[in-house]
């Protein structure tokens, strides 16, 4: 039986999640070369082909296979790291996140955080975005994951990901267009809202707010009702809804930037160990078909017991 190590297993999922080998060795603290060689030698261990080079750098059949694997082996390997090999770590870390999040992969993510520190309490807390910003400004949270304009954003670099907004509405819903369009929204100052209601009035539809609600489970119980239409970013839509990006004819929404508010000289040791966990989880869960699946499955079950 062949022992897969971990550390070509981390530069192949490195390369992944940054997009090339250049990024990956900058990270990883290697050149470019000794980057290639890894992967050459992860390669030929399994006797396949990871990524297929022609047109970019996209992963084979093999390399989505072994990356879901890899994604699972290296955390699994830090959660026990963690545990046994690093010092003990222990206070609390106050978390402000968007909405969208509260019942999608966020809470997966949180969990194993609490299992690998066992002794770090979370105080989280939801709200709209600029809600959270301005919270955090007034020193209410250590960390706040939040939305943002894109490519306006407020956030570092490598400290966000990109996502695209989607139009939803429950399966049966019928959309009347010489009426105004009936829109299901958070409150005024949340990027959805704006993005929504810009999108229309720049293809001159007209559109009225039905049912506005800064509670995320308020916003679906309301569309999975049939009171009107409104939009998610792709990585937090139940199955249970029907989504489009142009949902009868209506116009794209763009994309929106999600990442992290924090003041990095002054993070607790606690809050800096979330911090790095949370932006692994973020960016593999914009590739990684589980936590897509356990997002969905989740708001399902969040929406089934209503």
């Amino acid at each position: 039986m062949k022992n897969l190590p971990m550390d070509l297993l981390r530069t192949f999922v490195t390369i992944k999640d940054l997009g090339g080998f250049t990024q990956a060795g900058e990270i990883l603290g290697r050149s470019q070369p000794a980057i290639s060689l890894q992967v050459k030698r992860l390669e030929e261990l399994l006797d396949i082909q990871l990524f297929n080079r022609a047109g970019g750098l996209k992963l084979t059949e093999e390399g989505h296979l072994l990356y879901d694997y890899a994604c699972k082996i290296l955390a699994m390997n830090d959660a026990v790291v963690s545990r046994l090999a690093a010092p003990s770590v222990s206070g609390s870390v106050r978390l402000g996140t968007p909405n969208d999040f509260e019942v999608s992969f966020l809470p997966v993510l949180l969990s194993q955080f609490s299992r690998a520190y066992p002794d770090v309490t979370l105080d989280v807390t939801s709200d709209v975005s600029i809600n959270l910003r301005d919270s955090y400004k007034k020193g209410s949270y250590d960390l706040v994951m939040s939305m943002d304009e894109y490519p306006k954003h407020c956030f570092a670099e490598n400290d966000y990901i990109v996502e695209s907004l989607s139009w939803i509405a429950d399966p049966d819903f019928i959309l009347n267009l010489s009426q105004p369009v009936p829109l299901v929204l958070y409150p005024q100052g949340c990027v959805y809202r704006k993005y929504i209601t810009d999108a229309l009035n720049q293809a001159s539809i007209p559109w009225r707010v039905v049912y506005c609600s800064s509670s995320l489970l308020g916003i679906q119980s309301a569309i999975k009702a049939g009171l009107g239409i409104s939009a998610l970013v792709l990585n937090t839509i139940p199955e249970i809804f029907k989504s489009e990006q142009t949902f009868n004819d209506l116009p794209q929404l763009g994309k929106v930037t999600i990442g992290f508010n924090y003041d990095q000289h002054n993070l607790s040791p606690a809050a800096t160990l979330l911090l790095d966990f949370l932006r692994r989880g973020l960016k593999q869960s914009q590739d990684y078909p589980t936590s897509l699946k356990m997002s969905r499955e989740i708001n399902n079950n969040f929406l089934s017991v209503r």
